[in-house]
């Protein structure tokens, strides 16, 4: 058995230890405690850069233990490392954060007891070998995570929020069990790396095909994805710091979950096929009703329905590199933005504008999609050539995402556009193309010896990449013309349909009894 330990693999036992004398004085202000969590946190995100820098040097291998079903044990490869150290940075912040934000709270003590136990699944569930060790992980987090959700117990919207995520986040839970029992069964073994070269060596069968299905079923289940959003979106009754641990962190569990099984999934076109759909129909579901909210964390929430939505895909169209870099950017921005989100307002309103906000018309739009595209193609030209040729898949998302700068581009070729603002959404739009090229090549140097190329499309593959760029350029033109048909009568109802969800929340509130009302006599 291997044993050359990483010194990542002691951070959660680091803050396990410094959560114990917490949840002994678990009320108001429990002397220097909270200063002994704040340092208990630094100290791990210190261990987690010794077991990043350990696995870029190639110095320290995983650990493991048992067999067949019940292979437990961590790795420590390069992926595995870059995840630890995301989830120590975010816990360190989160946790120093939480020291002034909680002082004279009534449960201040077991707050943080609480947040260093979920930050040590978390840090167990990202470096996991095997999927009965994700599956323990992943169980611990939901269940502090739940009484973390009520950490004010009065308010029946934490009641209601928390008891959705554990049927959500639980059933995930069950979906994962289910897939290390099948392959258990079939391969003999749990342990990732064993799958993946069983799968290489002797392809899937109908049971092996199962377990893919589970899989995928439990990362739509923990990323929130389309229709189990709900639960993600009304989890703002606990403290902000929880929140931002939650938006963060927790919810990319789907992600790693993916990226851990990467080799085991992309085995099975139907599951990648399903990601890509799911993905992308999350995406812009939940930026449609992120527009239309007013409240700064609950347009936050939606924002990170859309972006989980978006890692999907990007893990169904087989660009595993860009999905990892897409959890370390989208961690790093949703912590910042929850932990700052009380002086949103004042933030946006104290930004100089070049000028008023000029609606573009039809004629600007179609010239605005069209430049982009040209500039696109001509640094992914240059980067083909410097790099190497990129993928279909990868072309086609970058095609995605330059529709998002079409928008912007639209705005400074408006006609009543100050020439300021035309400069700087050019600059953006031409900073964005070689931004996207220049981090995938990035990516695919850091990660890419680990992790499936992307697989050549077939048929299937190529339907739904054009489905998916089609979609997502419908979406960015109707948006781009919106002030030209925003008073239209229609649009008023269209607006309150989507900053409800379309309702879909309704029929888990019902599955719960939320709409539940006691009769009086």
């Amino acid at each position: 058995m291997p044993f050359d330990l990483s010194l990542s693999f002691l951070a959660p036992i680091v803050l396990l230890l410094a959560a114990l004398p917490l949840f002994a004085r678990p009320g108001k202000r429990p002397g220097a405690l909270p200063r002994l969590s704040e340092a208990a946190a630094l100290v791990a995100f210190g261990l987690t850069i010794g077991g990043l820098v350990e696995a870029i040097l190639g110095q320290a291998e995983g650990i493991a233990a048992g067999s067949g079903l019940f292979a437990v044990g961590l790795r420590a490869d390069l992926v595995a490392a870059t995840m630890a150290c995301l989830v120590g940075f975010i816990g360190w912040i989160v946790m120093r954060y939480s020291r002034t934000y909680l002082d004279g709270e009534e449960r201040e003590g077991l707050f943080h007891a609480l947040m260093l136990a979920t930050l040590a699944a978390v840090l167990v569930f990202a470096q996991a070998a095997s999927l009965t060790t994700l599956a323990i992980a992943t169980f611990l987090v939901g269940l502090t995570l739940r009484k973390l959700l009520l950490f004010y117990p009065e308010r029946r919207e934490a009641h209601r929020a928390a008891t959705k995520f554990a049927i959500v986040w639980h059933f995930g839970d069950v979906a994962l069990v289910a897939a290390a029992g099948i392959l258990a069964l079939t391969y003999g073994t749990t342990d990732l790396a064993a799958l993946a070269a069983s799968v290489t060596a002797q392809g899937i069968d109908l049971a092996a095909t199962t377990a893919i299905a589970c899989i995928v079923i439990a990362a739509g289940l923990k990323t929130a994805a389309f229709p189990v959003h709900g639960w993600l979106t009304e989890v703002m009754e606990a403290p902000t710091p929880v929140s931002a641990l939650l938006h963060a962190g927790i919810i990319n569990s789907g992600g790693v979950l993916l990226i851990a099984n990467a080799e085991l999934v992309q085995s099975s076109s139907g599951a990648m096929a399903a990601l890509v759909m799911l993905g992308g129909f999350t995406a812009l579901f939940g930026a449609a009703v992120m527009l239309t909210q007013s409240a700064v964390k609950t347009a936050l929430a939606w924002s990170t329905v859309s972006q989980m939505g978006f890692m999907l895909l990007q893990c169904g169209l087989g660009l595993w590199t860009l999905a990892l870099l897409h959890i370390v950017a989208h961690s790093l921005y949703k912590a910042h933005a929850f932990l700052s989100s009380g002086g949103a307002v004042e933030d946006v309103a104290s930004i100089r504008r070049p000028g008023p906000v000029a609606p573009a018309d039809l004629g600007a739009v179609l010239k605005s999609f069209g430049l982009a595209i040209l500039l696109y193609g001509g640094i992914a030209f240059a980067f083909t050539a410097l790099f190497g040729p990129k993928s279909a898949q990868a072309l086609a998302l970058g095609t995605i995402l330059i529709f998002g700068v079409a928008y912007l581009v639209a705005q400074g070729l408006a006609d009543r556009a100050p020439m300021e603002l035309t400069k700087r959404t050019a600059m953006a739009s031409l900073a964005t193309a070689i931004a996207y090229f220049a981090f995938h090549v990035l990516s695919e140097a850091a990660w890419g010896p680990l992790l499936p190329a992307a697989p050549v499309p077939g048929d299937l593959e190529w339907a739904l990449i054009v489905v998916a760029v089609v979609s997502f350029g419908v979406v960015a033109f109707a948006q781009a013309l919106f002030p030209q048909w925003a008073h239209h009568p229609s649009t008023a109802g269209l607006r309150v349909h989507l900053a409800n969800g379309l309702y879909m929340n309704a029929l888990l509130d019902r599955a719960i009894g939320g709409f539940r009302t006691t009769r009086s006599n």
